[in-house]
């Protein structure tokens, strides 16, 4: 039991993927989406940020008075913290970009549905080629 316990940020990561997943794969409105795509790069998020905790352990800065007796297992490793940092920013760009062209779909289409889109696309082809 104990093994589940130290490991639910991992177990809650997954399921929060899962359900990103199967809302980016089975919605047809085009906001929601984005936000499976969200709730999926959240749960990543959420995956590294546990991974990258360790109990027991301080932030990796070091003073004057520590560079004799250097420990590198008493600090915390940074790199998780700023992949996560990163990846959030890089996030936020991407939902930015893809809210624009959503915004952009809907002035030309008229409809989020991407079923209908791709429907108004195919009768826009056929009469092209008429």
């Amino acid at each position: 039991m104990s093994i589940f316990l130290s490991n639910m940020p991992e177990y809650a990561a997954m399921i929060l993927f899962g359900i990103g997943l199967s809302n980016l794969m089975l919605a047809k409105n085009l906001i929601k989406k984005i936000i499976g795509l969200n709730i999926m790069d959240t749960s990543v998020f959420l995956f590294l940020a546990a991974k990258g905790y360790v109990d027991n352990t301080i932030a990796p800065i070091v003073t004057v008075s520590d560079l004799g007796h250097i420990d590198s297992a008493l600090y915390t490793n940074p790199v998780p913290a700023g992949l996560v940092l990163t990846g959030i920013v890089v996030s936020v760009s991407v939902t930015a970009v893809l809210l624009s062209i959503v915004v952009r779909l809907n002035e030309e289409f008229h409809t989020l549905d991407i079923d209908e889109i791709i429907r108004i696309l195919r009768k826009r082809d056929r009469e092209d080629l008429q």
